[in-house]
């Protein structure tokens, strides 16, 4: 099954939304309440749901804690996934504070850096030596990495990696890194996005209405 990088976004969405219509004491939802939360039309909701075999009744809709289970199981969320952080700077020093994560599933288990003055193994997650990211992937059983090293270190910290058994990494390194192929690489370049929507505001503001 080929399932692009957009539609996952759009489940997140759509959890995200259902989890909204909960608090309001909702107890079922139609595509066209999803579609307008999310921006998207109801027949892109149905499509979504149909690549992973989730059928509503058009009289009835879609009963929310049934459909928020079956997202959770999809994205991942119904277990807690740790992952590792290499280079902790400010990026990485605002992550590894981020309480957020817990609530998603998401456990920051420890950050690695080359410096000895970051180190800090009482801190809550630790801070470990770089040398000490195989051994620690390895021991606990961790899939998943964050890259927040400079440009010129990052496709040897992926190679680390790599060689640790990480299986997928989110990279704000300005570089696009080369991986393997049983390995999911997400580039963030935190500067090229904001460019983006600077271009975006000066053509809006030029034309009067939005690109």
């Amino acid at each position: 099954m080929n399932i692009n990088k957009q539609c996952i976004i759009r489940l997140s969405r759509y959890r995200n939304a259902l989890n909204r219509f909960r608090s309001l004491g909702f107890v079922k939802v139609f595509s066209d309440n999803l579609g307008d939360a999310v921006g998207v039309t109801p027949a892109q909701v149905r499509k979504d749901f149909s690549l992973f075999g989730i059928s509503g009744n058009k009289k009835g809709g879609y009963q929310i804690d049934q459909l928020l289970e079956k997202l959770n199981s999809i994205l991942g969320k119904d277990e807690v996934h740790k992952v590792v952080i290499v280079g902790c700077g400010h990026i990485a020093s605002a992550l590894l504070r981020y309480k957020g994560f817990e609530k998603e599933g998401i456990r920051i288990a420890a950050g690695f850096d080359i410096d000895p003055a970051k180190v800090n193994r009482a801190a809550a997650p630790p801070v470990l030596p770089l040398e000490e990211l195989k051994e620690y992937v390895k021991a606990n059983g961790i899939k998943t990495g964050i890259i927040a090293v400079p440009d010129i270190a990052a496709q040897q910290v992926h190679d680390m990696m790599l060689s640790a058994g990480i299986k997928g990494v989110l990279n704000f390194a300005p570089i696009r890194l080369k991986g393997a192929e049983d390995c999911i690489i997400n580039n963030i370049n935190v500067e090229y996005e904001l460019e983006n929507v600077i271009y975006y505001v000066n053509a809006m503001q030029k034309t009067g209405r939005k690109p």
